[in-house]
Parts: C-alpha cells; structure tokens; sequence
C-alpha cells in the first residue's frame, strides 16, 4: 500500500485509512478487533478514531470507540499503528454534543484535559495526529493552537490537525501559527467523494499551496456510493432510519439522498461496469488518487465492507475513465446538497 507524507510533519501514512466510528455501536468488540486485523495485514497502519466515538453520539456510548481502539493496539507493535483522534468541537454551533454536559469548548483546560482523557482509553503515552473535531470561529485561533503546540512539545502528541474546516479557517490558523510561533495544523478531515467534490476548488489550492494534506471522510457519501439507494430507500439503511428520526437527522438524510445524487451513482455505474470493479473500489480509488489527498478514511460495519474498499489498493484510473467521471460531474454539478461548513 502507497505511504503519503502528513502535510509537512514527519509522518507518513497509508493512503487508506481505517475509520473506527462504528466500533462500539454496529460492530461490537470481536467484530471491531476483525476489522482491525484484516486492515492491519491489507497494509493500512493509520487508524481515526474520536473522543465522541461511535456514532451516533450518545451519554452512554462516550469513548468507547477510543477505548476497543486501546485494547486492539495493544496486540501490535505500539509504533507499528499511526493512530488519529480528535477532540469534541463547541457546543453553541451547529450541535450539541451529549460530552461535558453540552458545554465542548476548545479552550486550553477542555484540550490539556481531554488528551489525557484519550490516551488512557487508548492505552498509549502519545498520540500521532490530534485532531479539532470542528472548529469554533468566533475564537482566536491562537489559543486553540497554544495548548496543542504545548502538548507537542511535551511529546503526548506528534501531530495536529483540523476536520470539517473552511478555507478561511485554515488560511486563519495559518496565519496564527505564523504570527505567534505555534505549530500548524499538518492536516484537515473533511468530507469528499464523488457526490461532494467541492473540495477540488478552494480547499485543493490551499492544501497544494499551504502543504496541508486533506483527510477525506465518507468517500462513499454515507454509504449512498455503494449503489444500495440506487433504485429505494434499504430497509435499516442509515439515511432509511434517519428519516424517521428529528429534523437534524432528516436534513442530513437529504443532503446525501437525493434524486441528483441518484442518478449519479446510476450513471458511475455504469463506468464502474465497464472497468469490471464495485462502485466502492471506483469511489475510493477515485478520492486516492487526488495530489492533495494524503488518505482517505473508510469506514465499514462488516469484513465484505471492508474488503469492497481494499479493493481499490493499487487501483489507478485512466485519464479516460476520469473524463467520463468529469462528465457526469459536470452534467450533474454538486448533486449532494450544501455541506454544513456554511453554518460554522
């Protein structure tokens, strides 16, 4: 498996990552360890977890991905794995999440106490790339970036990182950086996949430009990629059940179901057909092969899951199976709806 530089830290990872988001709530233990494994002897050492894991986010659940995610490592070489978490981003934006009693904030006291808190679920004295689960930007930047570039300096953490930031957010903290001495930020996490490639405008000339390398997650678009909402809406399917459920979750159905996004994924297929791969190898090799993307996170709840996405190992798209992608892009230009970054 091809390795990718971390923006401009010294790490270097595999160009697909592990997503651990499910572990704790759809894959229990023995099935999360499964995973693990297999993703471990495909090649993949780079494994994302959070402190707010597993989805959805729940009183009870708090940690618990951070703390199977401690157990497994334990049964490889400590500085075999590349392992990723972040800390819970503010609570009076876009949600409220059940840590701390609603009251997130990225000040300095929540950030000192919250690695500690990660590293003992995880078993580990130092984390490799720490990560703000999204961004307060009615703070100063500098102060969420002192008490990270402190916690390098003490060796608990190697690397920083943002998710679910905005071009000016990333510009912003680097400009902080720059000004006050601090360290920067090697990395950002947000969503990108062939149903949300807003990330090929502004975001790609900041990465290039900057050094910074793109994480994206949901390359399958919530699982909408792997054609199993083609035609309907899957009996117990995420977005089949968030439609039942409040109107935060309705909305976020909406943004990825839709009859663009559909149709879509109708016409990849038939690309994918012609290759003689899955829609989830043709997705996952796709966001790959970006010069911007360090690696891309997948996710699955079952061993075919995963093997679906493995399967993009090695897998390079010809300029003519990009040029008929493009072609569907542009017939169909951003078919999932806004992406949230808006309302930060």
């Amino acid at each position: 498996m091809k390795r990718r530089r971390l923006g401009t830290s010294g790490i270097t990872v595999s160009d697909i990552c592990m997503g651990t988001m499910t572990f704790g709530s759809q894959c229990d233990e023995k099935l999360s360890f499964a995973i693990m494994d297999r993703a471990y002897d495909a090649g993949i050492d780079f494994y994302d977890a959070a402190e707010m894991y597993p989805v959805p986010p729940t009183v009870e659940a708090f940690g618990r991905t951070e703390e199977i995610v401690g157990r497994w490592m334990k049964t490889k070489p400590r500085e075999s794995v590349i392992i990723a978490t972040k800390i819970t981003g503010p609570a009076h934006g876009w949600f409220v999440p059940p840590v701390r009693h609603g009251h997130t904030a990225l000040d300095r006291v929540q950030i000192v106490r919250t690695v500690d808190a990660s590293l003992k679920r995880l078993q580990t004295d130092y984390i490799d790339l720490y990560q703000t689960h999204w961004p307060d930007h009615g703070m100063r930047y500098e102060e969420v970036l002192g008490p990270l570039t402190e916690l390098v300096r003490q060796g608990k953490i190697r690397a920083i990182g943002c998710s679910n930031e905005t071009c000016w957010g990333v510009m912003k903290s680097l400009a902080a950086s720059e000004k006050f001495g601090l360290c920067r930020y090697d990395s950002v996490q947000n969503n990108f996949s062939l149903i949300n490639r807003r990330c090929e405008s502004e975001l790609a000339q900041v990465c290039r430009r900057e050094n910074i390398s793109l994480l994206p997650f949901s390359p399958l678009g919530g699982g909408v990629l792997t054609g199993k909402y083609m035609h309907a809406d899957p009996p117990g399917a995420r977005f089949t059940e968030y439609r039942k459920l409040g109107e935060r979750q309705q909305r976020l159905a909406d943004r990825f179901l839709n009859e663009r996004t559909r149709e879509t994924v109708r016409r990849l297929k038939v690309i994918a057909d012609d290759l003689g791969v899955t829609l989830t190898a043709l997705s996952v090799a796709w966001s790959k092969q970006h010069d911007f993307v360090a690696s891309t996170i997948i996710g699955a709840t079952t061993l075919q899951h995963l093997e679906e996405s493995l399967a993009a190992d090695g897998l390079v798209l010809d300029s003519e199976t990009l040029r008929r992608i493009n072609e569907i892009d542009e017939a169909i230009p951003t078919p999932m709806k806004e992406d949230g970054l808006r309302r930060l």
